[in-house]
Formats: structure tokens, C-alpha cells, sequence
């Protein structure tokens, strides 16, 4: 894909290799001692987060205010594109930060690669204030914790509600009146210019780190799918079931018949989405509390509202919960400061400072700790949306050793499905489950 060469990648290879051994070793075998220990070293923290963002600028807030009550000084990094790549590099190189703040659904990677250490919930300090399902997001297949819980979220429907007022149509309760709104904001002229140049969807339907599935995942939920059965390690495909073929067909329907989504959507990620929705050339969009900032300046409040996708065809609300969590990171000379970090990062005082209030520089989205009232916090009411969406509907992706193999593999097929109107759903649906009891048989969760 970087069309690197054979040999740079295969050196880079080997060298990656001999680390993450050396740092398994480290970790939790005798093979090798581990980094000799300076508790007043530097922590090198990454967050995955543009550079030059408000979010940045959270993060540096947050990590000086560490530095403040503990002496132990740190140096912030934000990195967005290829953020997985250059950590992979930085492993290579043996150079790894101390604390990488990233999505909960990387653990698995991460601990296959062994560039993660093994986190003792119990002697982190603040941790039985955390909800236990934030700390479900910090649990490997083992059963073993990696990282340390730092943000939830959810996700909802940003709807353009003055569209919808002309229009005429109600706030959707039911799929059937989701697409019919969607059908009105790519027929009937919302914003009233006179051309045929709206849309109702905004998709990130690339497949670059698994956009198609991240965002499918909600609605194949909301529909009675998913994409396995059977109890933890004894998992057989459930992808190809009627009801994921029935989730994946009227996604498709939305492409190809009702030709509801905006151009591109196949080859967009979210930063090429969020545009779309704001410049006013789609109306509905499936995404996190993290764009309200930002819509609200780029486009207005008054222009959109916040609310829970309906349910699907099963009469199930479902959405996709995820997070970022504080992983303490193979090798560091500093693990007294790593610790103390991450507990820093989760108490009252550290989730307060990352929730940044109502502003977009927000490094926590929903409070993992129990004691912080959002209300407190943040004094806009759509956060209350997303909070109630993540109590009552919110569901985590699979726990399996790896996930990404499973998201990419689903991503390219149903990316591939929708992007060609002849395509048979329930065909593509069954070589996907084939691939998927592969990859589940290598990782020994095979039912």
C-alpha cells in the first residue's frame, strides 16, 4: 500500500520483529530484563489526533497539568494520518512513546504485536470508580487488561432540521421514515437553489482502516444481524445469516435504487465526510458527538439536530459504543510514570479537563468515571443524546484476539457490494463468513 521498497520493508520487518519478541520478553517472560527504570525520565505521549487542533491543545492542557501535580515531565505528539503506521515505525526503530491515547478497538492489534504491556487494573488507582463497561473496552480476549478506559462514546443521527421542516416530515422513528426523509433530501430541493444537488446520506464508506464497517456496524446491529454467533471463543460466522443479508441488501438499496447517498461515499473517510454534511450537500449523518463543535460553527445549530437512530426492522436500537483508552506502552523506562498518568487521566480532575466543556477540543466524550455528572460539565443538552444512546443501546464490536482482520475483510465486501448495483448481497455475504471462520479458527475462537 506505500509502495515502499521490498527491502526497506523487509529490514523494517525483521526489526519490528526482534522488538516486539524483546518486548513480550519484557513484559511477562525472563527471556529479557526489562528497560532500566527512571521514574523522573520524560513520557513521550501520542494521541490520535490532527495536528494543530483544539483537541491537541486538550491534550497538551492535560498532560501539563500531570506534569504540575506529579513533577514527571511529558511531551505530547499528535499524529492523525497513517497514525497506526507510524507507530509500527516508531516499533521498528525502537523507539516507542510511553502512553499512546487510541481507539479502544486497536487493543487486540496492539497486543498481538506486543507493543502494549499488560495493565494490573486492580493497582491503578481511582479504577473501581470507572464503569465496568468502559473497562470492558480495556479487555483483551485472555480476559487480561492492556490499557486503561479513558473516553466512551456512541453515535447518532445529525439531521438537517431546517430541510427537514420544508420538507414536511416528522423526526424518524422507524428505518421506513429515515429513507423517506432521505428520499425528500434528494428530491423535493431542500435548500430551495432550484438544482438536484442534494442528497440524504453521508457515508464514510472507504475501506482504509475498516470505514465501510466501522460505520455499518450500527445498522447491521439495528437490524437483527451480526457478524458472529456462538458464546466467547467457540464463535461460528453469523454474516451471511438472513438478517445480515437483509441489513446489507437495504443498505445497498440506498446506493443503488433509492440513489440516496452522496457521490464519493465509497472512497471517503471522515475527513472527507464531515464537509459534506456541513456544506449542505447531504442532510443525515451517522456520527459521534465529536462534529457538534464543529458543524456548529461551520454550518449553525439552528441549521441541525442531534437524535437516536431509529430502530431496525427487529424493533432493536443499536449503536456502536467505542472509546479511547491509555495504553502503557512495551519498554518504557518510566512505568511508575505511566501509571501514574493513566490515573491521572481518570480521575474527576483529568476526565473534567478533556471533556473541554462544550467546546470541539474534547479528548473525552463521554466520562468513564462514574463520579463526573456530564451535566456538570457540559451545559448542551444533545451530549445527554449520546450519553442515553451509550447507556441503553450501546454495544461493543466483537472481543476477539484481533479485530481489524474481521473489520477490514467485512469493510472491503460490503464496500464492494454497494459500489456495484449488480452485485448479490447474499453471494458476497457467504464468502465473507468463509473468510471469517478462517481468521477465526487461526485465531483459536473457532466454535
Amino acid at each position: 500500500m506505500s509502495g515502499r521498497n521490498p527491502t526497506v520493508r523487509r529490514v523494517a520487518t525483521l526489526a519490528l520483529t526482534g522488538l516486539l519478541m524483546g518486548s513480550v520478553a519484557a513484559c511477562g517472560g525472563d527471556a529479557a530484563p526489562a528497560a532500566k527504570q527512571d521514574p523522573g525520565s520524560q513520557l513521550e505521549i501520542w494521541i490520535r489526533k490532527p495536528p494543530g487542533s483544539n483537541t491537541e491543545k486538550t491534550a497538551k492542557e492535560l498532560a501539563a497539568k500531570f506534569t504540575e501535580r506529579s513533577g514527571v515531565p511529558t511531551h505530547v505528539t499528535a499524529l492523525f494520518d497513517d497514525f497506526e503506521t507510524k507507530l509500527q515505525q516508531a516499533a521498528a526503530q525502537k523507539q516507542l512513546p510511553d502512553i499512546v491515547i487510541n481507539d479502544s478497538a486497536q487493543l487486540g492489534t496492539l497486543v498481538k504485536q506486543g507493543i502494549v504491556r499488560e495493565v494490573d487494573r486492580a493497582a491503578i488507582d481511582g479504577q473501581d470508580k470507572l464503569t465496568p463497561a468502559s473497562w470492558d473496552a480495556a479487555k483483551g480476549a485472555d480476559g487480561k487488561f492492556y490499557g486503561v478506559p479513558n473516553s466512551a462514546q456512541s453515535f447518532a443521527l445529525f439531521i438537517r432540521k431546517d430541510w427537514r421542516e420544508k420538507v414536511g416530515l416528522p423526526v424518524p422513528k422507524t428505518w421506513a421514515e429515515l429513507d423517506a426523509l432521505a428520499g425528500a433530501f434528494t428530491t423535493k430541493d431542500p435548500d430551495g437553489n432550484g438544482k438536484a444537488d442534494t442528497y440524504g446520506y453521508t457515508v464514510p464508506g472507504s475501506t482504509k482502516r475498516g470505514y465501510m464497517s466501522w460505520y455499518f456496524t450500527s445498522f447491521l446491529w439495528a437490524a437483527g444481524g451480526d457478524y458472529f454467533t456462538g458464546p466467547a471463543g467457540k464463535l461460528k460466522p453469523a454474516i451471511a445469516g438472513e438478517k445480515s443479508v437483509a441489513a446489507v441488501e437495504w443498505f445497498k438499496a440506498q446506493f443503488c435504487t433509492a440513489k440516496t447517498v452522496a457521490p464519493g461515499a465509497v472512497t471517503m473517510e471522515t475527513t472527507q465526510a464531515h464537509p459534506v454534511f456541513e456544506t449542505g450537500k447531504a442532510g443525515i449523518y451517522f456520527t459521534g458527538p465529536y462534529n457538534m463543535g464543529r458543524f456548529d460553527k461551520n454550518l449553525g445549530a439552528d441549521k441541525y439536530e442531534v437524535v437516536p437512530a431509529p430502530a431496525g426492522p427487529g424493533g432493536t436500537a443499536a449503536s456502536l459504543a467505542e472509546g479511547e483508552n491509555v495504553y502503557l506502552m512495551a519498554g518504557s523506562k518510566n512505568q511508575a510514570g505511566q501509571e501514574k498518568f493513566a490515573e491521572f487521566a481518570i480521575s474527576v480532575d483529568g476526565q473534567t479537563i478533556g471533556m473541554a466543556g462544550d467546546t470541539d477540543g474534547n479528548i473525552v466524550r463521554l466520562p468513564v468515571n462514574s463520579q463526573v455528572t456530564l451535566s456538570s460539565v457540559r451545559k448542551d443538552t444533545r451530549w445527554d443524546v449520546f450519553d442515553k444512546v451509550y447507556k441503553e443501546s450501546g454495544r461493543y464490536t466483537p472481543v476477539v484476539p484481533d479485530w481489524n482482520p474481521f473489520r477490514q475483510a467485512s469493510a472491503e465486501t460490503i464496500n464492494a457490494v454497494v459500489a456495484n448495483c449488480g452485485s448479490d448481497p447474499k453471494q458476497e455475504l457467504t464468502k465473507l463468513a468463509a473468510t471469517f471462520q478462517q481468521e477465526l479458527t487461526k485465531q483459536g475462537v473457532a466454535g
